[in-house]
C-alpha cells in the first residue's frame, strides 16, 4: 500500500533529499520514505554494533561479555538495549517520530506488541521475508503512520542471547531468522 500524504522532512534527512536533487523545504516526502530513511540509519547502526562490537568481542575474541546487567557486570550492553537507549534519547529530543524494538516472542514482556497495527505488522514481516509493513493508527487522539521492519538475526550473538536467555519464550532461532521488528511511528498532519 502506497501512502501519498506528504510530510516536511526533518533536518536529519536533509542530506538524503539534497542528493536526490530537491530541497526538503520545497518539496514534501511521503511518510513511507521518511520511515524508510530513518530505518536505514537505525538498522545500519544496530548491525555494526552487533557484528563489529558485540559479536567480535564476545563470541570471536571472548574478551568481554554482553549482558542485560551490563553496568553491574562491567559488560557490554546488549544490542537491543543499545537500540532502546537510542530510542529513549530521541524521545527526549523530539516528538517528530518514535521508534521501538518489539517481538512476538519478547524476552522482556514490555517489548511485545501493544496495538493491533503492531501485531499485524510483526506477523506480516515474519511471514513476508524482505517486505516491510505500513499502516495508520490513532493513539491518544493522534493519527500515526506506523511502519514495521523485520529485525533479523545478523550475528551468532543474536542467536545465542535469544536461545539461551532464561526468559526467552522461543529457543530455536537460526541466522537470518526474524527475531521481532522495528516499529517507527510518525505523527500525521491532517
Amino acid at each position: 500500500m502506497r501512502f501519498a500524504r506528504q510530510v516536511r522532512l526533518p533536518v536529519l534527512a536533509i542530506a538524503a533529499v539534497a542528493s536526490a536533487g530537491m530541497t526538503a523545504w520545497a518539496k514534501g516526502i511521503d511518510y513511507k520514505d521518511v520511515a524508510d530513511m530513518l530505518h536505514a540509519v537505525m538498522d545500519s547502526d544496530r548491525t555494526v554494533y552487533t557484528r563489529k562490537v558485540v559479536n567480535r568481542l564476545t563470541i570471536k575474541e571472548k574478551v568481554i561479555k554482553a549482558s542485560e546487567h551490563h553496568e553491574d557486570e562491567k559488560a557490554l550492553p546488549l544490542p537491543a538495549q543499545m537500540f532502546r537507549f537510542g530510542a529513549e534519547m530521541v524521545a527526549e529530543k523530539t516528538d517528530k517520530f518514535k521508534y521501538s524494538l518489539l517481538s512476538l516472542w519478547p524476552i522482556n514482556k514490555q517489548n511485545g506488541p501493544r496495538t493491533e497495527v503492531e501485531k499485524k505488522g510483526l506477523e506480516f514481516v515474519l511471514n513476508n521475508p524482505g517486505k516491510n509493513f505500513y499502516g495508520e493508527e490513532t493513539l491518544g487522539g493522534i493519527k500515526y503512520f506506523t511502519a514495521v521492519y523485520a529485525d533479523v538475526a545478523v550475528a551468532q550473538a543474536c542467536i545465542s542471547c535469544h536461545n539461551q536467555h532464561k526468559d526467552s519464550p522461543r529457543r530455536d532461532f537460526k541466522m537470518k531468522d526474524v527475531l521481532g521488528g522495528v516499529v517507527i511511528r510518525l505523527p500525521m498532519k491532517e
